[in-house]
């Protein structure tokens, strides 16, 4: 393999998408990640193996298109760390390794025999990144998350929603994203690290204060002034700008999203929409415009209501007003010319799932770009590959192990 982090091994523990989604990223540039998981529950201890959306009818751990897309470009290999000829096959792997990641809960890699200490013996220069809700420190390591609990915990549930509602969240777990790109970023600095010293370490990072750094503008109010942040909607959060927000279009489920900075981009907005009534004293300042928020919001709605909201945000746009259809899927990933030119959706051929699309890297490197041509693997796909041509087992090893559930 080519690329910029050719030259390095991850033995990756991790999963979900806060692991997962950070040793993609480092796959995708060129570094040999191994994912290990679980013979016993067949790949499940990573929830999104065996889960939805599904290309069709069948179900099944190798059918999971959220785990095929977050696993891209990886090897896979089955190690029950139950066993001692488990916990020796690991102990190979991390000895030929540069990095060890995992999200387990904090302890659990300590307690199957796996911790920073006992993998310092095993390679005394390893980078272990270990990336859980809370930490391996503090009083709350203990505390088990998932995506809602982080949500809930970090505060990004008490911002969101609308306005006079209970806090909403979301189904999707945008915290393990954040955390994922953390996790890439601690990796890439602990690899320099090592680079200009010889040192490895332990990275403990925590997906609750990742997701705290999503609301960085919510923390500062309340530092400086005391004030809290509640769910608004689609309103800017600090009366910035008004309007500021989603409204329907001609057609079915059609929107537009249209957010002015200031009173001339205002002006011009209502020399686009043609509405007299926005031309009213009592919209004149941003002061009267948020005063009167609602009342705008129904005028603005009305009249974008029975416009194609492709050509309306065209005519903004021009006119220099911050605008855009709200993109449904088929837009944003079929038909939008700038993601084609990036490649950002590029097509892999899973032995079951078939071709399908998957999600790249959203920047382009001019001398080491991405690249992402391999399915995940199937459970178990590169036992042979990693235990045999690259550790130097036998055949029969790999037989007997297989027979006794060791892999």
């Amino acid at each position: 393999m080519t690329g910029a982090l050719s030259h390095v091994r991850v033995c990756d523990l991790s999963g979900q998408l806060a692991g997962a989604g950070a040793t993609k990223i480092l796959a995708a540039f060129g570094a040999e990640v191994i994912r290990v998981e679980d013979p016993v529950t067949r790949g499940l201890w990573d929830a999104l193996r065996g889960t939805g959306p599904y290309v069709d009818d069948r179900r099944g751990v190798n059918l999971g298109a959220g785990f095929n897309n977050h696993n891209v470009g990886k090897y896979g290999v089955t190690i029950n760390m139950r066993t001692p000829e488990g916990k020796d096959l690991l102990r190979e792997l991390i000895s030929i390794s540069d990095v060890v990641t995992e999200n387990f809960a904090a302890g659990v890699l300590e307690k199957r025999g796996f911790g920073y200490t006992e993998l310092r013996k095993i390679k005394p220069d390893i980078i272990y990144v270990s990336n859980c809700g809370f930490g391996h420190t503090g009083p709350y390591r203990d505390f088990k998350t998932w995506g809602p609990i982080v949500q809930a915990v970090s505060g990004l549930t008490y911002t969101a929603g609308l306005p006079d509602t209970e806090p909403a969240g979301w189904g999707f777990s945008y915290m393990d994203h954040m955390s994922a790109l953390y996790m890439t970023t601690a990796v890439l600095a602990a690899l320099h690290h090592r680079d200009r010293t010889g040192e490895g370490q332990h990275v403990d990072l925590a997906t609750v204060p990742a997701g705290i750094a999503m609301l960085s503008t919510e923390v500062l109010e309340w530092t400086v002034n005391g004030r809290t942040v509640t769910a608004g909607g689609n309103r800017a959060d600090f009366g910035e700008m008004a309007p500021h927000g989603i409204y329907p279009c001609a057609g079915e489920d059609r929107w537009i999203a249209v957010a002015c900075r200031d009173d001339r981009e205002f002006g011009v907005l209502v020399k686009v929409l043609n509405e007299p009534e926005l031309s009213s004293d009592r919209f004149a300042t941003l002061e009267q415009r948020l005063d009167a928020a609602d009342d705008l919001d129904a005028l603005i709605g009305a009249v974008t209501a029975t416009r194609d909201a492709a050509a309306l945000a065209d005519d903004l746009i021009a006119a220099g007003v911050p605008a855009s259809v709200v993109k449904s899927p088929p837009e944003r990933i079929d038909d939008d010319p700038d993601l084609d030119a990036m490649g950002l959706f590029p097509s892999v051929t899973h032995p079951d799932i078939g071709e399908v699309r998957v999600e790249g890297i959203p920047l382009r490197c001019s001398q080491t770009p991405w690249r992402i041509t391999t399915a995940a693997p199937r459970l178990g796909q590169h036992n042979r590959e990693v235990l045999v041509d690259l550790l130097g087992h036998t055949e029969a090893e790999l037989d007997d192990w297989a027979q006794r559930g060791v892999i």
